[in-house]
């Protein structure tokens, strides 16, 4: 029996599949902590959980930040200038790597492990707020920097918001009684876990909320 030959394909091949970004090791995960720690005193650079949910409230926004207007926040949350000499490149190559991967993962709306702190035991309230409280700080700095998320509609935003600030001193919510009372309706995570889980989802969230905005901005075709 005698094969044919396949058939040829017509026009240029498709694009192959992008790769999704490599996680940070471990040990990268340590370097990207040593380089946050050797920034220059002068700055005021976030730690290692806080960039992580900083990130994460970055890419929720209805509009697309540039790299160098949240960069410039990396090292110092003032974004005030380095002194001359200091080589911020590590420091941003490794944080772009981060960048990228929550992207992928928020862009498909499937899961991601935050960066937050272990803690012993786990299930009990004060620990849990030491474990995510740098996480939803950083996050809670995107949103005062970059507001796109704070404007939208109450109705999209007030839930996941919700989820995020319950672990958040009630002082620290000026002038928010509807998320206040949102918040007292929400039972606290049980552990860590859980505690986690509820960040993802708020993030997951909020971008579906952004995503929902910038297509109903979009100007349509008649």
């Amino acid at each position: 029996m005698t094969r044919s030959a396949p058939p040829r394909r017509r026009g240029p091949a498709p694009p192959a599949a992008k790769a999704p970004p490599a996680p940070l090791s471990e040990r990268e995960l340590a370097t990207l902590q040593e380089l946050l720690d050797a920034v220059p005193a002068a700055l005021e650079p976030l730690d290692v959980s806080a960039l992580d949910g900083f990130l994460c409230g970055v890419l929720v926004q209805p509009g697309r930040i540039a790299p160098a207007r949240w960069l410039a926040h990396v090292a110092d949350v003032d974004a005030r200038p380095a002194p001359p000499g200091w080589n911020a490149a590590p420091l941003h190559a490794l944080v772009q790597r981060r960048h990228a991967e929550l992207e992928a993962a928020i862009g498909a709306r499937r899961w991601f492990d935050p960066w937050v702190f272990e803690v012993e035991p786990a299930d009990d309230a004060d620990a849990l707020r030491t474990a995510v409280l740098p996480w939803v700080a950083g996050i809670a700095t995107a949103f005062e920097l970059f507001p796109g998320t704070m404007q939208l509609a109450p109705e999209t935003t007030l839930e996941p918001l919700a989820l995020l600030y319950q672990h958040l001193d009630a002082e620290d919510l000026e002038d928010a009684d509807e998320l206040l009372a949102e918040i007292e309706t929400i039972e606290p995570p049980a552990d860590l876990t859980e505690a986690v889980e509820q960040l993802v989802r708020a993030v997951l969230l909020l971008a579906d909320a952004g995503a929902a905005d910038a297509e109903s901005a979009r100007p349509r075709r008649p």
